[in-house]
C-alpha cells in the first residue's frame, strides 16, 4: 500500500470510530457559543436598584445564603456594580451541586435561586464535556476522542492535497452541475469544507484537549517558555492569626477593592478553606473575557497582599507564556475575538458537525457500491 492509502485507510477508521462524538461535541459547543448574550436576554433579576447605603459584607452574605442551602460549600461571592445583585455561588462536587443565591446588596434579601445543572445550556455543557455519561466516564471518552480528531484533521489535510498542482484550483471551489451525483456532491461537502476550516477546526479541538488533559496543558507552558507552576494555586497566609475583633479584615477586602479598581467588572471572593489558606479574589477587567482577570491573593488576617507561584496572578504580571496558557478557554470559546469571534466559532462548530455525516455517507456509499456490484456478479 502507498503512504497515502494507509493514510486514507487510519483516516476513515479513526472517523468512524469518533465521527458520533465529534458530531455531538461541535454541535453542542456549537449551541454554548452565545450563551451569555442569550441567557442576557431573561436575567432581569441580577439586577437591583442602587441606594445610597452599605452594601452587604461578604460574611453577612454568606450567612443569609447558607440559610437557603445550610448543608453546602459556598463556592464564592460574586460583587458586581451599584445596580447588580450579589451572587453567592455554592458547588460541591460529589454529589455534585452547583446553584446560585442572589441577595439585594442592601436589604439582604432573597431575589432569586439558580439551579446550574438545569436548563437547557446546562444540558449542552453536560452533552459537550461527556456526552451525557458519567462524568468519570464521559470525560474520558470525549477527550480522547478529541485527541484522535486532531489526528483525523491532519490525515484530511493530506488526503486533500493533489499530486499535481495544477489541480489545486479543483479543490477549493464546488463546480457542479445538473448531472452531478450526490456522491460527488457529498465527496466535495467533506473535503472542500474540510480543507476551509481545518485550521480553525484544529484550534478548538486542541484547545479543548488543553482543558481536558494537564499533561497537555504543562507541555504546551513549558514549551513556550514558562517559568512557574501551570496550575492554579492558592498560596497560604503569610501571618498568624491574631485577636479578635468585631470587624473581620476579608469584610473590609471588596470595599478596598472596588475603591482600587473603579473600571472593574466584578469581583469574586473566595472563602478560606482554613486558617492557614488566604482570600483570593477574582478581579474581571473585562466584559465576557477570562483571560485578563487579575487573581489576587490577600492575608487574611492582615490583608497583606501575597503572590503566587502559579500563572494566575495578576494580569499584568503574566509573561507570555502565563498569557498563552490562561487565553486558551477564550480562544476555545471565540470570546477572545469579541462577537466577531463567537459567530467564527459557531460556524466552524457548525461545520465540524457536518464532516463525520458527509465522511459516513462516502464510506456507506463506497462500501454500499461494492457490495451491489459484487451481488450482480455473484447472481
Amino acid at each position: 500500500m502507498t503512504s497515502k492509502k494507509i493514510i486514507l485507510q487510519l483516516h476513515k477508521i479513526l472517523g468512524l470510530t469518533t465521527g458520533i462524538v465529534v458530531f455531538i461535541v461541535a454541535i453542542t459547543g456549537c449551541c454554548w457559543a452565545f450563551r451569555e448574550e442569550i441567557e442576557s436576554l431573561y436575567d432581569d433579576y441580577k439586577k437591583v436598584t442602587p441606594q445610597n447605603s452599605p452594601i452587604l459584607t461578604p460574611t453577612r452574605a454568606k450567612e443569609l445564603a447558607k440559610e437557603v442551602f445550610p448543608d453546602n460549600h459556598v463556592h464564592g461571592t460574586l460583587f458586581k456594580k451599584a445596580d447588580d445583585a450579589i451572587e453567592v455561588i455554592f458547588y460541591d462536587p460529589d454529589p455534585e451541586f452547583y446553584q446560585s443565591v442572589f441577595l439585594n446588596p442592601y436589604s439582604g434579601e432573597v431575589i432569586e435561586v439558580v439551579d446550574h445543572f438545569t436548563g437547557f445550556f446546562a444540558f449542552i455543557l453536560k452533552g459537550h464535556m461527556r456526552l451525557w455519561l458519567p462524568k468519570e466516564i464521559g470525560e474520558q471518552v470525549v477527550g480522547a476522542s478529541i485527541l484522535i480528531f486532531i489526528l483525523i484533521i491532519i490525515s484530511g489535510f493530506i488526503l486533500w492535497l493533489p499530486k499535481k498542482r495544477k489541480n489545486i484550483k479543483q479543490r477549493l471551489k464546488f463546480d457542479w452541475k445538473k448531472t452531478t451525483r450526490w456522491k460527488r456532491k457529498n465527496f466535495d461537502l467533506h473535503t472542500i469544507i474540510g480543507f476551509y476550516i481545518c485550521s480553525l477546526a484544529l484550534i478548538l479541538a486542541f484547545t479543548g484537549s488543553v482543558m481536558s488533559y494537564n499533561w497537555l496543558k504543562y507541555v504546551v507552558y513549558k514549551s513556550t517558555g514558562g517559568e512557574k507552576e501551570a496550575q492554579f494555586i492558592i498560596p497560604e497566609n503569610t501571618s498568624e492569626k491574631g485577636e479578635n475583633s468585631d470587624i473581620m479584615p476579608m469584610d473590609l477586602l471588596i470595599t478596598k477593592l472596588m475603591a482600587e479598581s473603579p473600571e472593574a467588572k466584578s469581583f469574586e471572593l473566595h472563602y478560606p478553606t482554613s486558617e492557614d489558606q488566604s482570600i483570593y479574589v477574582e478581579v474581571a477587567n473585562s466584559e465576557g473575557l477570562y483571560y485578563d482577570s487579575d487573581f489576587r491573593f490577600f492575608d487574611q488576617n492582615t490583608l497583606e497582599e501575597i503572590e503566587t507561584p502559579g500563572i494566575y496572578g495578576k494580569y499584568e504580571d503574566a509573561k507570555v507564556a502565563d498569557k498563552i496558557l490562561r487565553m486558551n478557554y477564550d480562544i476555545h470559546v471565540g470570546a477572545i475575538g469579541g462577537i466577531a469571534g463567537k459567530i467564527i466559532a459557531f460556524l466552524i462548530s457548525l461545520l465540524t458537525a457536518t464532516l463525520p455525516v458527509t465522511g459516513v455517507a462516502l464510506w456507506y456509499g463506497r462500501n454500499y457500491k461494492k457490495q451491489k456490484a459484487l451481488k450482480k456478479v455473484m447472481a
